[in-house]
């Protein structure tokens, strides 16, 4: 995972129970507040969906991005969206939902906008609009060890497990001449977590995840390994409503003063150890 860069400003998250996704789980909704003495014209000029809030809509099951410590939500991109509130002068909401709710949710209004360890595809940005890029996903595939898969090169025919709706599904599920292995070989599992105990339990023969999840998966499971094969290599993103160019520029804007400071690169830095 290549690192970028910010500050590291400790998010208050207090968790508490919010609005039901369209789905098969209720929303946890967190509120921080943004300090006062940010620009006040620009809280007055920013069009979200609630007056005077950030609302940003996340799947908090991807380490070291976003994720549960007790009850807050904490992580790379709760904190940096936490210092992009500060800057527009708005205090940030986190709702945590599934991530296939993520890109629905921003593109309808609901949400102001989606940080989910997000990668920046066609097929999305058909959808929402996208932030400049903040951090670079590698897709990295976790096996048993002794398993008998050495490279993707011995994916074929293999049972492959994935979260639904992340690129590792979509890649993964590909026909055999996009450089997938069918969507007959590919399960997709509610969060990562529940895709690594399908691999511990002999459900699925590998698992295609982003590589930073897939060490925190490693580091609490024993008897697992990453491959050194890189399964692809993506662009991680902020998305945002089409409706509201408005926020997307401003967002954009906080967002590159956070890595041209330094502050970026410093919550990055408090979650990504050097190796």
């Amino acid at each position: 995972m290549k690192k970028f860069i910010a500050v590291v400003l400790l998010i208050a998250v207090f968790a508490t129970l919010g609005l039901t996704a369209c789905g098969s789980k209720n929303d946890n909704t967190a509120t921080t507040t943004a300090p006062q003495g940010t620009s006040g014209e620009t809280k007055a000029t920013v069009k979200t969906a609630k007056d005077g809030v950030l609302t940003m809509v996340t799947n908090a099951e991807f380490p070291p991005y976003e994720y549960y410590d007790g009850d807050k939500i904490v992580g790379i991109d709760a904190e940096v969206a936490q210092l992009i509130a500060e800057k527009l002068g708005l205090t940030l909401e986190i709702v945590d939902g599934d991530f296939n709710a993520v890109v629905p949710g921003v593109q309808s209004g609901k949400y102001d906008m989606g940080m989910a360890g997000m990668t920046v595809t066609d097929e999305r940005k058909q959808k929402v609009n996208f932030s400049d890029s903040y951090a670079k996903g590698i897709q990295a595939v976790i096996v048993k060890e002794g398993s008998d898969i050495k490279s993707k090169d011995d994916l074929e025919g293999k049972k492959i497990g994935t979260q639904q709706g992340t690129t590792g599904y979509i890649y993964a599920s590909d026909t055999p001449e996009n450089g997938g292995y069918g969507e007959e070989n590919v399960i997709g599992y509610a969060n990562g977590s529940v895709a690594i105990e399908a691999l511990k339990s002999g459900k699925v023969d590998c698992v295609i995840i982003d590589n930073e999840p897939a060490k925190a998966y490693i580091a609490a499971n024993s008897g697992l390994k990453i491959l050194d094969t890189e399964f692809t290599n993506e662009d991680y993103a902020i998305c945002f409503s089409k409706k509201n160019p408005e926020l997307q520029k401003k967002v954009n804007d906080a967002l590159n003063e956070l890595k041209a400071s330094g502050e970026f690169q410093k919550v990055v830095d408090k979650y990504i150890k050097a190796d």
